[in-house]
């Protein structure tokens, strides 16, 4: 029962709409008819032979009317010929304007004010879930005017209804009077004909939620929320068998219903089948009773309304054994058919069905498996949001259209990630906007885990599929901004600032999903990484710590669970693992600060439960046990029993380093001086100073040595240099065992004094403590000056390298309506930029080149060497794991091009076996993991000097987020070098 009750709480709470056009207002005016002044609300009337749901949502809809304005309008029955009297007969004060509500085909009322008045209703006639509403004279006798608001079927008017109940601000706001404008409000059919969601994965946070609100197993309602869905996928429970009332109840909110993947023939399998079937699931050997078994599930669901699911999977959502080939899934899809019609009573082509193309299934599909013409192909993203194929041309012509399964949330491998939101709204749209531009809009299903944590990306979802047409990649900010007004009620400005937050925190999570994060995913020596990593948390935290602190104590709790909590417990998260990575690092270097960042991880442990239990105990234990998940201490892809910390190193705190007081370890290197260590060179011992290098051009301007403890004894320090261009930020300084790091940045005092090439410079660090020979380390400070020519635009290589924003381009040629558009907020970085429109080419692929009829984007860069001086650059495009959107037998790819040499075809994505993975997908450092994929080109015989790097088109659905040239001194990093000088 709980599964059902969240769809009906889905439906019958309202709140503001995002997105859609408004037709109801707070203040009077000349074109405005009242729902409720202060003291007297507009009457309600329908038919008594109205849908039983549209009574219900009337009824909300009133509720709803006296929770903003305290008035509760009447709701009555009536006829057209007893309207008036009905409504002088309730004997409460109301607006001499009533609200008529009714559903065509299906209200008498309805009917006779069609009749009487010759209301054209063509717009909403015949077509899906439409609805209008307007106000319309002499409806009904006796009655000059009222508003009236007509379904085109039982859906349309349940939306109606709560679309204007989203309009009013329910629940967040009072209001004394409420208004509509004569001209209503209207939707036509929504731009895909199903959108649901499928609840999976539930276990241990909307379970033990469950367990705990509702004892005796009845209902849940996780209202409210703001999307117009009808359609909802069970999965693994016993929805029809719990509570025998669960398939009439959904049918009479208007709910679709509907099994998942590897459930077919309205069945919950392998819990309904190990509960009520009998012998193996194995259509080889057990045909009779399975197709027994399936049969009464058809039986069960005849009367109501559902999509029925077809084919067969493995017991426990496994594959079908070897086997079992494709001319068996043929045959056990012909005698479903054959259950189906006989049971139905109806045309076969008639009753809605699908099959899911999941994995395997693909394959099979792919292999030449045969699927009827009316049956809805339903495609698949690949767990993680990258869908895998979506239909081609000649696929779209079939009566059963086709749609798209999606996940924001996943248990599989290469890694469960089910505990927080990791799932960017921008990268939701450009999957979805191909599924619109390909026509897979019959039906689209979210997977949504344990809902809680995925509320505002799944309202994006079905917001989507409602209406495709008001979402573009300029506007989705304003999807947040809007949705935080709503929720908190702020102000604009403070809802940019939530805007902002929601971005970083989603982009954050989805570069590699919090599950799968370790103590050394983000460099601890390269670009200042890690640390760059954690300055971006910590400035996300005090921003929506702001946020949380100025609002009210009514708006605090939401703020919490959508916004705040993700954003402190990802932040801590975070902390947690690269204060480990650092921890076992400066173990390695002997440094006792390796100490402190132990005590911090475990502190950091504790506070990951603390901030879990602050959730579940606000608003009095509301939501307690929707952060039970686990997400810290993976040992394969299946969620860990229990967190577990981190391990952690510790160094003698009594005892002293071999090699001295003093520990010295310059920026970019694992190693650390004095004494001995294996990443100091290759020999590991006898090993040369440390080098440090920067030029002009680098991002950083600095380079830092850190002097660290190397054990209890407290010392002080100087560091000179035998160069007056040195600038250091101390000369001297004092480290113990209370404060065992100093960092010591260097850089040039004044580049323009320098000769230009290279400069070097020895800076002396010697450490002074009781009882002990002064210690002196060396370490060499090598710039270099590059000049640049005055009239050169565009980027600069710095440290060796040149990285480029894709978004950030100096040309982007459009050609034919067809250019590559930004996608903002889209991405591990910044943002992305993707073909547009999706089929701007007829479908068409591009030819790879960049001549005057090729649509491409120019980044001028300037290098001042090549790798090893041999005119070669290696250049490294990173693009989002994309699949092949198109036909199978046009891989994914782009062309690259620098200057006039010949462009370079890179097709990035292997050829998967039919409804398989590549083998560089998986894995913890495969695409899906580290939701990129580097594709790498040589480039020969460049000289030092201004470039341009050309990309063009070769296939719509490529999506490039950033571009790393390599000159000579790339270092490895999770994200890439920052982005280089621009001038």
């Amino acid at each position: 029962m709980l599964r059902f009750l969240v769809l009906s709480g889905l439906l019958l709470v309202g709140v503001h709409g995002i997105g859609q056009d408004t037709c109801v207002v707070f203040q009077p005016s000349n074109s405005t008819i009242p729902i409720a002044t202060k003291d007297a609300a507009a009457p309600i009337l329908l038919s008594a032979d109205e849908w039983p749901g549209v009574q219900r949502a009337a009824a909300d809809f009133a509720a709803d009317v006296q929770r903003v304005t305290g008035v509760l309008p009447t709701l009555t029955n009536v006829t057209a010929s007893n309207a008036t009297t009905s409504i002088a007969a309730k004997k409460q004060k109301a607006t001499s304007i009533p609200i008529i509500v009714g559903t065509l085909g299906k209200s008498s009322l309805i009917a006779q004010i069609v009749n009487a008045t010759n209301l054209d209703v063509s717009s909403i006639e015949d077509n899906w879930e439409a609805f209008m509403a307007l106000e319309v004279k002499n409806p009904l006798p006796g009655i000059d005017n009222a508003y009236v608001v007509i379904g085109a079927d039982k859906r349309g008017t349940i939306f109606a209804l709560y679309d204007h109940s989203e309009q009013i601000d329910v629940p967040v706001t009072t209001h004394s009077e409420l208004f509509v404008t004569s001209t209503g409000c209207s939707h036509g059919s929504p731009t895909v004909k199903y959108r649901g969601i499928f609840l999976n994965d539930e276990q241990p946070a909307l379970t033990n939620w469950a367990v705990e609100k509702f004892t005796n197993g009845t209902a849940a309602d996780l209202g409210p929320f703001g999307a117009p869905f009808n359609h909802f996928f069970y999965a693994k429970f016993m929805f029809a068998i719990d509570d025998p009332q669960n398939q009439f109840l959904a049918d009479y909110f208007g709910v679709v219903m509907g099994t998942s993947h590897q459930e077919p023939m309205m069945r919950s399998t392998p819990n309904e089948f190990s509960y009520e079937g009998n012998g193996t699931w194995n259509y080889e050997t057990n045909a009779d009773n399975i197709n027994a078994y399936w049969r009464e599930g058809i039986e069960r669901a005849q009367p109501f309304e559902s999509i029925i699911t077809i084919g067969m999977r493995g017991f426990g959502d496994m594959p079908l054994s070897e086997t079992e080939n494709i001319d068996l899934l043929q045959n056990i899809v012909n005698t479903q058919q054959g259950i189906i019609a006989s049971v139905m009573n109806q045309t076969i082509e008639s009753i809605p069905q699908l099959w899911c193309l999941y994995q395997e299934v693909e394959g099979y599909y792919d292999d030449g498996l045969q699927v009827p013409d009316y049956v809805t192909l339903l495609w698949t993203d690949d767990n993680w949001g990258n869908v895998r194929r979506y239909p081609t041309q000649s696929e779209r012509n079939r009566t059963g259209g086709a749609g798209i399964y999606y996940h924001v949330d996943f248990v599989g491998p290469p890694r469960d990630y089910k505990w927080i939101t990791s799932s960017q709204i921008p990268k939701i749209y450009e999957q979805m906007s191909i599924a619109v531009d390909r026509e897979a809009t019959r039906i689209w299903i979210l997977n949504v885990g344990d809902l809680k944590p995925y509320e505002r990306e799944t309202e994006f979802f079905l917001n989507y599929g409602w209406d495709a047409t008001r979402w573009n990649p300029d506007n989705l900010d304003s999807f947040i901004s809007n949705w935080a007004q709503r929720e908190f009620q702020v102000s604009p400005s403070v809802a940019a600032t939530v805007t902002d937050i929601v971005g970083n925190l989603t982009r954050f999570n989805s570069r590699r999903k919090p599950e799968l994060l370790n103590s050394t995913t983000f460099s601890l020596i390269s670009y200042r990484e890690s640390e760059r990593v954690l300055d971006a948390w910590a400035t996300l935290k005090d921003a929506s710590t702001n946020v949380y602190n100025s609002l009210s104590a009514d708006f605090k709790p939401a703020f919490f669970q959508l916004v705040h909590h993700p954003v402190i417990a990802s932040a801590n998260l975070a902390n947690m693992l690269i204060a480990a990575g650092e921890n076992n690092l400066r173990a390695s270097q002997a440094r006792l600060s390796a100490n402190g960042l132990a005590d911090n991880v475990e502190t950091y442990f504790e506070e990951d439960y603390n901030i879990e239990q602050q959730y579940h105990t606000i608003l009095d234990g509301k939501w307690d046990h929707m952060m039970d998940q686990t997400h810290v201490g993976y040992y394969y892809w299946q969620q860990p029993m229990a967190n577990t910390m981190p391990p952690v190193s510790r160094v003698s705190p009594k005892k002293q380093v071999l090699a001295g007081v003093m520990r010295i370890v310059p920026e970019g290197t694992l190693g650390a001086w004095p004494g001995d260590n294996p990443n100091q060179c290759s020999q590991g011992y006898n090993c040369p100073p440390p080098t440090v290098t920067l030029d002009n051009f680098d991002t950083f301007g600095t380079r830092y040595i850190d002097v660290g403890s190397g054990g209890p004894s407290t010392f002080t320090f100087t560091v000179t240099s035998n160069a007056t261009w040195v600038k250091l930020s101390q000369t001297e300084g004092s480290v113990s065992s209370s404060s065992p790091e100093t960092r010591v940045f260097a850089s040039v005092n004044d580049w323009s004094q320098l000769p230009a090439g290279t400069s070097s410079a020895t800076l002396i660090f010697v450490a002074t403590a009781s009882n002990q020979q002064p210690l002196s380390v060396p370490v060499i400070f090598t710039v270099t000056k590059y000049s640049l020519p005055s009239t050169f635009k565009g980027f600069v290589e710095g440290a060796g390298v040149i990285s480029i924003e894709a978004a950030h381009t100096s040309r982007n040629t459009s050609v034919s309506g067809v250019s590559w558009k930004v996608l903002p907020r889209y991405g591990r970085t910044l943002s992305a930029i993707t073909p547009w429109p999706h089929l701007g080419n007829n479908e068409a692929n591009y030819t790879a080149g960049a001549g005057p009829s090729v649509q491409v984007l120019e980044y001028d860069f300037y290098n001042f060497n090549t790798i090893g001086g041999s005119g070669n650059l290696t250049i490294t495009t990173y693009v989002n794991p994309s699949f092949n959107a198109g036909e199978k037998d046009r891989p994914i790819g782009f062309a690259l091009q620098v200057d006039s040499q010949a462009p370079q075809a890179l097709y990035f994505f292997p050829p998967p076996v039919p409804g398989g993975f590549p083998a560089a997908w998986g894995g913890n450092d495969g695409f899906a993991a580290n939701n990129i994929i580097s594709a790498n080109a040589k480039v020969t015989g460049v000289t030092p000097g201004p470039h341009t790097l050309k990309i063009a088109m070769i296939e719509p659905a490529v999506v490039v987020e950033k571009i790393v040239i390599n000159t000579g001194a790339l270092m490895p990093s999770y994200l890439g070098p920052p982005e280089s000088l621009i001038v």
